[in-house]
């Protein structure tokens, strides 16, 4: 088992530490919050060992999980690479590119593994999909949230639209080209509200939006493809894929059939693939457990993260025109 600890025991440290405890592959030996009255009140509550400083927890573990704030992630990555530990680091990867690119450095340097916990990869209707999904041409997302003060440090792009962002440059086997983008602070002195329009090389269009002042909570993504229509509920991991074919010369009463202006037909039908309900946080820190003891490639390298806050701040640029 790898030995693992927790920098940081907020919100989401709190679940990664209860997951930790869980899992078979890791043994949890405790974590650091630098909020010390928290981390006692953490420590007495569930029991967790709190360690007074980042460098006696990171000497007494193979893997760092890093959970802490953004702005924090590339101190933390780097003095944990530095002391020759794996990480595993939330999303984003860095506060800017330049970290992120400098973490990457370090982590070959050092010849450490790192992943990146951009959770939709992991989400069972996105998973269920994933392999039907060949190059689509358009697609469409939406991620609506509810205010919430938590994450409002960083514009939405960074807080929500980058999770659709990673999905959708995991699908897309082309570079970007182009990117248009307008966002809009409402509450927050960044902006709340976002929609981007990225054009990639081959012609495919990805239309993003994402909100964090709605009054209802929303997480679909569309892909269009030739022949298919894929959709993925990633808030009540739900999915369904409208296919056509060629029409039979003689259909059934109840087939579904459309013809086009130069009468071709063609029969659409619906199916809705098996989704295997799972706990995506979980199942991404078990995969990184098993890139390190395999020694293989993670689900989400630190590149692949790297190349979705490129975006992201590119997105952001566009605000600013």
């Amino acid at each position: 088992m790898l030995k693992v600890g927790v920098l940081g025991a907020g919100h989401l440290g709190k679940i990664h530490l209860r997951l930790l405890q869980q899992s078979d592959q890791y043994e949890l030996v405790g974590f650091y919050d630098e909020n010390q009255e928290n981390a006692e009140r953490i420590s007495k509550e569930f029991g967790y060992k709190n360690f007074s400083t980042i460098a006696k927890l990171i000497h007494a573990v193979d893997v760092i999980d890093i959970v802490t704030p953004t702005l924090s992630h590339y101190k933390c990555a780097k003095v944990a690479i530095k002391s020759g530990k794996h990480i595993f680091i939330e999303k984003p990867i860095a506060n800017t590119v330049d970290e992120a690119e400098e973490i990457i450095a370090l982590a070959a340097e050092y010849n450490v593994k790192g992943q990146v916990g951009h959770v939709e990869r992991f989400n069972p209707a996105f998973i269920a999909t994933k392999n039907m999904i060949e190059n689509p041409m358009f697609i469409e997302t939406h991620r609506l949230a509810e205010f919430n003060p938590r994450g409002t440090d960083v514009p939405v792009v960074l807080d929500l639209m980058i999770h659709d962002i990673d999905a959708i440059l995991s699908v897309v086997n082309s570079k970007v080209k182009n990117i248009n983008a307008s966002g809009v602070s409402v509450i927050s002195e960044t902006p709340d509200i976002a929609n981007a329009r990225i054009e990639f090389e081959n012609g495919c269009v990805a239309n993003l939006t994402a909100s964090r002042i709605s009054m209802k909570n929303m997480r679909k993504t569309r892909f269009f493809q030739k022949d298919a229509y894929i959709s993925v509920d990633f808030l009540e991991k739900k999915c369904e894929v409208v296919r056509m074919k060629d029409a039979p010369e003689i259909p059934g009463d109840f087939d579904m059939i459309l013809q086009n202006a130069e009468g071709v037909k063609k029969q659409i039908y619906f199916t809705n693939p098996d989704v295997e309900q799972n706990n995506a946080i979980l199942d991404e820190l078990e995969s990184f457990a098993n890139a390190i003891s395999t020694n293989t490639t993670p689900v989400v390298t630190l590149e692949q993260a790297t190349d979705a806050l490129r975006v992201a701040y590119q997105i952001i640029d566009c605000f600013k025109k």
